[in-house]
């Protein structure tokens, strides 16, 4: 007669030991993830100072540069012309859509502008290649003979859907993150440029103070401020530096300084007082969204609560008492 061999515990069902492991394994790549990310840091500041200096060799060369140089210049990446061509041949590439998509990149932060036209290709090439692969599954291959359908034609149409937007969910993500770190760090800056103000400092001497003295604590602030205080000293128009600031951040705040700063460089009104009522302005606008984010939090703390603390405190207090009742069913 063949002895079957004792079961393990187990927990509604489940094997305890099975997924224990499973937990484990979780928690153990969890622990490799953070030593790589904490081992793999990278310094901000040295890219940053790149694109920096980049930007005025740039400005340099549209200055000094010949027409020829300037062609050589904007069409040194064989790549990018590759693409561009691509989309032309088809009729896939239009000025507005270009303009637009190079907007959003600067606004991420990505000074590349020749990304536009691999971002403008891959809005036409994934929902292809990723559409194909999900016809090839779902319906010559058959990898889910279960599913109806009406569920493979919402899972092919989600999958052609989802491609065509990825590239602007991604970029409008990079976008929300850094307008986030520049209205934090604004009112700081505006306190500082006023201190240049009063004391002597020209306005892109200002500008470059700034930059420095926050490049650490708001990289990506101290990298506009930086970018802003090359083009006030290459550019003939002062006014442009400023518009290009306004275009490179999406945020209203900073149009309204832009404003401020245009308005005192053709009017002569004083900058010190403008900026001061401006940082306070600001202050009290991030004070009020702290307190609106903490007026929301019992109402956003809801769902977790429910779905992830509730059940984990009724396996802690139940789990002991289902385990015993179960093994004395099983003994009984």
């Amino acid at each position: 007669m063949q002895v079957t061999p004792p079961a393990g515990p187990s927990l509604l069902g489940f094997d305890v030991i099975w997924i224990a492991t499973v937990l484990s394994a979780v928690a153990t790549f969890a622990v490799l993830l953070a030593i790589y990310a904490a081992t793999t840091v990278r310094d901000p500041m040295a890219r940053r100072v790149k694109a920096l200096n980049e930007r005025r060799e740039q400005l340099k060369a549209g200055i000094v540069a010949s027409t020829n140089k300037r062609k050589k210049l904007t069409n040194k990446n064989q790549a990018a012309d590759n693409v561009r061509q691509l989309l032309m041949q088809f009729k896939m590439l239009q000025d507005d859509q270009l303009k637009k998509t190079q907007t959003k990149l600067m606004q991420a932060g990505i000074r590349t502008k020749d990304l536009a036209f691999f971002i403008i290709f891959a809005r036409f090439v994934l929902p292809v290649v990723l559409g194909i692969t999900a016809v090839l599954l779902l319906y010559v291959f058959d990898f889910f003979p279960e599913w109806s359908a009406l569920r493979r034609y919402m899972t092919l149409a989600g999958t052609v859907v989802g491609a065509y937007k990825a590239p602007d969910l991604w970029l409008k993500n990079k976008i929300t993150k850094r307008s986030h770190a520049i209205r934090k760090g604004l009112p700081d800056a505006l306190d500082l440029l006023v201190i240049c103000a009063e004391a002597g400092l020209t306005v892109d001497a200002a500008f470059n103070r700034v930059a420095k003295e926050l490049g650490k604590a708001y990289p990506e602030l101290g990298d506009e401020f930086g970018l802003t205080a090359i083009e006030l000293g290459f550019l003939n128009e002062r006014r442009q530096a400023f518009e290009n600031l306004a275009t490179r951040v999406d945020l209203e705040a900073v149009r309204g300084v832009v404003t401020t700063m245009i308005q005192t460089e053709k009017y002569g009104t004083p900058l010190a007082s403008a900026l001061r009522v401006l940082s306070a302005e600001f202050r009290h606008q991030r004070m009020m969204r702290a307190e609106e984010k903490a007026a929301r939090l019992p109402a956003i703390m809801t769902v977790p609560l429910i779905l992830f603390i509730l059940p984990t405190l009724f396996v802690v207090i139940l789990g002991p008492a289902s385990c015993s009742i179960h093994d004395s069913f099983l003994n009984g």
